[in-house]
């Protein structure tokens, strides 16, 4: 069995390596590729992940290569993390929104709308060697983000493809140890998009905890955690993912963002270098306390866990994004959405959630519909398409913001955008 990670120069990598070396005994993998275009980052990356592999007794090999045919060529699953543009497009997604009094983010709102039209059209090729030279019903887990979006061009565009977050696991741990039990014996009602999500129930063997966590102590920690007032969580009823604190703090989020001085891509940027500078150490043989502070955290859980199920039907419990044919009432079929499922190889079987309440549900129609256009805009470069995809995006809106701010961000990744400059250039 092989499993290729394709952005496998990713300083997240040790820790998925460990999460394949921990399940040796339940996923017999003969050859784990790292795959990168950054031969240097992979060089250091493999190097570390082998003093990995071989700490855990690890029984098959590890394989490093530039060659995108190469690395997957009769892959079982493929494992797709991408940064494109890396860490310098993500400091113009996080502070060109600023300039027209808009959120800057990497993954939602208009820098993640530009962070998709870099993405979509890459992960797609990716895809389409995959379907060439993988094995036949091959998995692709996509953690690239803006992940609900490039989920739904994998699905449009026909591969057999699943999409992965870590907010619902990380959220699974945090009240798992709060209740003091085994996070296994945790399920969440967690429903909505990716990055858009609500926790609506903590069911602990059969008995819904949530009432208890909406209280007291553990509602000021959660507040904290979400970074929304505790309010919001009380009226809700529910727990919101984190990345709902735009939304639901937007103004008072573009004020701090237009007078802070440091932003997160900058701050990735100088835990990256370190963490190389650490990973070359060739004594080094796990993963860096420093790697906590990059963010992601089980993420390596999640996926291989994920993995794990896809490949030999354990059916197992995950949070995934997925189609949503009728498990979220008030979507399109077509639409990807982020729900718990029991998974075997066969894929995901989503688990039947209630209806969203109207505040949730009204939320979750505008942006699907956002994300709808963003998907056609990417693929065809239509700066049109664009435009209305920005005006659907409840955290841009309005015209007199959507036309400058799209050509903004059209010239600031001009480099990673031929669709729309070729279209242009045809159209001139």
């Amino acid at each position: 069995m092989k499993i290729t990670v394709v952005g496998g120069g990713s300083t997240y990598t040790p820790e998925l390596i460990e999460g394949f070396a921990r399940r040796a005994d339940v996923l017999p993998v003969d050859e784990l590729v790292l795959h990168d275009i950054d031969p240097e980052r992979l060089r250091v990356i493999g190097a570390l992940s082998r003093r990995i592999l071989a700490r855990h007794g690890f029984p098959g090999r590890l394989t490093t290569t530039t060659d995108l045919s190469a690395a997957v060529e009769a892959a079982a699953a493929v494992l797709v993390q991408l940064r494109v543009g890396g860490q310098a497009a993500r400091l113009v997604d996080e502070t060109l929104p600023n300039r027209f009094g808009l959120l800057g983010q990497e993954t939602t709102g208009p820098g993640g709308f530009a962070k998709a039209l870099r993405t979509v059209p890459v992960v797609l090729d990716i895809a389409e060697e995959v379907r060439r030279r993988a094995r036949p019903g091959a998995w692709i887990v996509d953690f690239t983000n803006p992940v609900g979006i490039v989920t739904r061009a994998l699905l449009d565009a026909g591969h057999r493809a699943v999409g992965l977050c870590n907010v619902a696991i990380k959220f699974q741990r945090r009240l798992a140890a709060r209740l003091g039990t085994d996070p296994d014996r945790v399920r969440l009602g967690h429903a909505g998009l990716n990055h858009l999500s609500w926790i609506r129930s903590v069911t602990v063997d059969g008995v819904d905890r949530l009432p208890e966590l909406l209280s007291g102590d553990a509602l000021d920690e959660l507040a904290a955690q979400t970074r929304v007032p505790a309010g919001v969580l009380r009226d809700l009823g529910a727990i919101p993912s984190y990345y709902l604190h735009y939304f639901y703090c937007t103004d008072d989020e573009v004020r701090s963002q237009q007078s802070g001085t440091t932003r997160r891509a900058e701050q990735v940027l100088a835990i990256e270098r370190e963490l190389l500078t650490l990973y070359a150490d060739p004594g080094l043989d796990r993963k860096p306390g420093l790697l906590e502070q990059r963010g992601g955290a089980y993420y390596s859980e999640a996926a291989a866990a994920l993995v794990t199920s896809l490949l030999t039907g354990d059916g197992a419990h995950h949070y995934v994004n997925v189609r949503n044919n009728g498990v979220l009432a008030g979507l399109g079929d077509e639409a990807v959405v982020e729900v718990p499922a029991d998974v075997d190889t066969a894929g995901p079987h989503p688990v039947q959630v209630p209806p969203l309440a109207p505040e949730m549900l009204g939320l979750v129609q505008a942006v699907t519909a956002y994300e709808t256009l963003t998907v056609e805009a990417a693929l065809t470069g239509d700066q049109t398409v664009a435009r209305r995809a920005l005006i659907a995006n409840p955290l841009v809106r309005q015209w007199d913001r959507a036309e400058p701010l799209l050509d903004a961000l059209l010239e600031a990744n001009r480099g990673h955008l031929p669709r729309f400059f070729d279209r242009e250039a045809a159209d001139a």
